[in-house]
């Protein structure tokens, strides 16, 4: 589907698109620190460039939750210099382009899901709790524990036409009729019902105030060597957020438009979309799966539908500015809290509430669930992420390795083989002459790095007493490093006490791999072998 094959479809998609992201997009920017302007910059940016160089073609991009929780961070961390937060995310940009040129796009979603779900939930709590204070009238400075601190004096003296204000945008986005959502937006109708009520009845709220006018003006990256290090990690975060965002989003719209994205593309596209954002002052963005949803149903179906809506939000930036600096604060904080509970997955927290959640079940996933989402929200966000995947790696790896030791087979004179070693009559017949002398080793599956500790225990009770070990790698499928050191191990104390070894498999890639550690440099040359009924010939003829 080219450029112009649906242009009405895209032109309606694009303008309802703006619609909701107008609202969303004034509101991360006031959460973020940045202001008001640099989320309708980042908007309009990663926007526009994007949906021209992106992979999904009806995705619409823009500031997401999750992406304004990270640079609030990163705006209170340069707070003394606004240009290096705003080089943060053009770097991010830059590393989104490697990730996707390195072809990175279709490794990036297989990150395991309770770590997902548990970041993207404390990402929603982050959002509810820093608004609390808006809502209420109050400002804050962007830090989770200075905002829980500060909770109790702003409850205690809340500014009641603020806090009257976020909870009618609250409700609205609750309890606005469907059959209106398609004509006008939730957020939309709550920033006009509430706006309009400052204005008549319900005075003294905090309001945005001036919003720069014009076309945004280019700036370039600043950054010190000392502070570099810093910025590359805030950077990276932002590019693997970002990047998990986008392509879950544009999972979503594959769903609505039968259609196949192009992952790596995709990065590219928000990757440039960033990096142009950074250099305008703008927010750093992703695919954004509500203002997507909008599009697709108003007809959208190429990235001319994105264009079109950053097109739309650059002429409320060229002449329009002017009518939402009397937007009360509170109202987008009521939108935000909104938000924030909707990115809370309660649906999974619900399947695991009904598997036993906490209740003598399997608690592998709620734990690195709850623990991502703890992280998330009281220590940092990298953190979270990287500890969540180390404890589903090693949980998962726990539960492979015993499985996956099924799958090594002892064999020797008198043990059962039959089928499930599936040894030819002949062989069985050699190793029952072999009178237990010969131990055939066989790997029939695959083997990481779990498996090694209890292998390494069974090999050394297995292999004492036999002066010939035959080794078959013929149906190993995967082996790696920590297994093949296990094997190495074991061929040396083999070599050591007068044991002759002899290889089967030489065919098989795992072969070749054990061989460029070295691993079977022990083992004569001639005791290498394609076909494992060689091997046990030569391992017999040898006594």
């Amino acid at each position: 589907m080219n450029l112009f094959s649906n242009l009405r479809g895209d032109l309606f998609g694009g303008v309802t698109a703006a619609v909701v992201a107008l609202p969303l997009a004034l509101a991360f920017g006031v959460a973020s620190g940045a202001g008001p302007v640099a989320g309708l910059y980042g908007a309009i940016a990663v926007g526009f460039f994007a949906a021209l160089f992106g992979g999904t073609p009806a995705q619409v991009s823009g500031p997401t939750g999750p992406m304004t929780v990270v640079m609030t961070a990163i705006v209170a961390q340069y707070q003394h210099d606004p240009a290096m937060a705003f080089a943060v995310v053009s770097m991010g940009g830059l590393f989104q382009i490697l990730f996707g040129m390195c072809g990175f796009g279709r490794y990036i979603i297989y990150m395991p899901y309770p770590v997902i779900s548990g970041f993207m939930s404390g990402i929603g709590i982050i959002i509810m709790i820093l608004q609390i204070g808006p809502l209420l009238g109050h400002a804050n400075d962007g830090h989770i524990i200075h905002a829980l601190a500060a909770l109790p004096e702003q409850v205690s003296t809340p500014v009641w036409a603020a806090l009257i204000l976020g909870l009618i945008a609250f409700f609205f986005m609750i309890l606005w009729p469907k059959r209106l959502r398609r004509i006008v937006p939730p957020p939309l109708a709550a920033l006009l019902a509430g706006t309009i009520l400052a204005a008549l009845i319900l005075n003294g709220a905090p309001v945005l105030g001036d919003v720069p006018q014009g076309f945004p003006v280019p700036r370039m990256p600043v950054f010190t060597m000392t502070a570099l290090p810093e910025m590359i990690s805030a950077a990276v975060m932002l590019a693997l957020l970002g990047s998990v965002d986008s392509l879950l989003t544009s999972l979503v719209a594959d769903n609505f438009t039968r259609t196949q994205h192009n992952s790596d593309r995709e990065l590219v596209g928000q990757g440039i979309g960033n990096f142009v954002s950074g250099l305008i002052g703008g927010l750093p963005g992703a695919g954004a799966t509500m203002r997507t949803v909008v599009n697709i149903r108003a007809g959208g179906r190429t990235g001319l539908s994105g264009a079109t809506h950053a097109a739309v939000l650059l002429a409320c930036m060229i002449g329009l500015g002017f009518l939402v600096e009397d937007i009360p604060k509170a109202l987008l904080a009521g939108i935000l809290i909104k938000i924030g509970w909707d990115i809370i997955d309660w649906g999974f927290l619900k399947r695991l509430w009904r598997a036993g959640f906490l209740k003598g079940a399997d608690r592998q996933a709620e734990i690195v669930m709850l623990t991502v989402m703890i992280l998330t929200v009281f220590v940092d966000l990298i953190m979270a992420v990287a500890i969540g995947v180390i404890i589903q790696s090693l949980l998962t790896a726990r539960q492979l390795a015993t499985h996956q030791i099924e799958d090594v087979h002892f064999i020797a004179a008198g043990g059962k083989s039959g089928v499930r070693h599936r040894l030819s009559l002949e062989e069985e017949s050699i190793i029952e002459q072999a009178g237990g002398k010969l131990l055939l080793l066989r790997f029939t599956g695959p083997l990481s790095f779990g498996t090694a500790r209890d292998l390494a225990t069974r090999m050394q009770a297995a292999y004492s007493g036999y002066d010939r070990v035959v080794i078959d790698l013929t149906d190993t499928r995967m082996m790696d490093i920590s297994i093949m050191m296990a094997m190495a191990d074991m061929i040396d104390a083999l070599t050591a006490q007068g044991c002759r070894i002899f290889i089967s498999g030489t065919g098989n890639p795992v072969y070749e791999a054990m061989r460029g550690h070295a691993v079977l440099k022990a083992v004569p040359e001639e005791n290498h072998f394609i076909r494992r009924m060689d091997a046990l010939k030569a391992a017999t003829i040898s006594q």
